[in-house]
């Protein structure tokens, strides 16, 4: 059976914003009034607290961050502490698992594989991981993963690291994890990466793993929202 993805590009949104709009999608899917839906994102600079974050894993104040520009927000996915800001994709699969007929762990692996795939177009090798979910270089984290799923329907999502700011991850403890590091695309290539293409390859990737055959890119007003 033929497969369609639908596309929802936000470009520069706040992560609040996204987040609502997450949630109107999320009811749509489970309703089945769309099919699948990815959204890409970029978020200005943001701190989140998943379900199980501890909060001394934010180890800048208040007022450390608002100096900074970055702003304080607590989440529903899962996961601990993440940090989202420029130069980095940011992706929310709206995706009904029971009709795709694929487990939780399962959909994180292929999650995973996305990222490890792209990272092979570079030379690159990168693993996921049974203990800390994500993508990684070595020890250091390329791809934050963090997931919710409501009546089979799934939210929330991915992290890439493309261009992104490594100096703004000092003030978290990444996933609550001490002793690993973050990585980003520009820094193992040592030169800043084509943000707009890499767009598009994440979602090449994401429809062959997810064997999705048709791309619809779609608009809020398409999606009445």
């Amino acid at each position: 059976m033929e497969k369609t993805l639908n596309l929802l590009h936000l470009g520069r949104c706040s992560y609040e914003k996204a987040l609502e709009i997450q949630f109107k999608l999320l009811e749509k899917r489970q309703n089945g009034e769309i099919a699948d839906t990815l959204i890409l994102v970029e978020h200005p600079a943001v701190i989140t607290l998943g379900k199980s974050a501890s909060a001394d894993h934010v180890v800048a104040s208040d007022k450390e961050l608002v100096r900074e520009g970055i702003q304080r927000f607590e989440s529903n996915r899962g996961g601990d502490v993440t940090y989202h800001g420029e130069g980095q994709i940011v992706g929310y699969p709206i995706i009904n698992l029971i009709e795709n007929k694929i487990k939780v762990r399962n959909f994180v692996e292929k999650l995973e594989e996305v990222f490890i795939n792209i990272l092979k177009d570079f030379n690159l090798e990168a693993s996921g991981s049974s203990k800390d979910i994500g993508v990684w270089v070595g020890n250091e984290k390329i791809t934050a993963i963090g997931l919710a799923v409501k009546k089979g329907v799934t939210m929330h999502g991915f992290a890439f690291n493309v261009n992104t700011n490594l100096d703004h991850f000092k003030y978290i403890i990444p996933c609550g994890i001490r002793n690993k590091g973050v990585t980003t695309l520009e820094k193992l290539l040592k030169t800043p990466q084509d943000f707009t293409r890499m767009n598009q390859r994440v979602v090449e990737e994401f429809m062959d793993v997810y064997n999705y055959h048709t791309l619809q890119k779609v608009t809020m007003e398409e999606l009445n929202l």
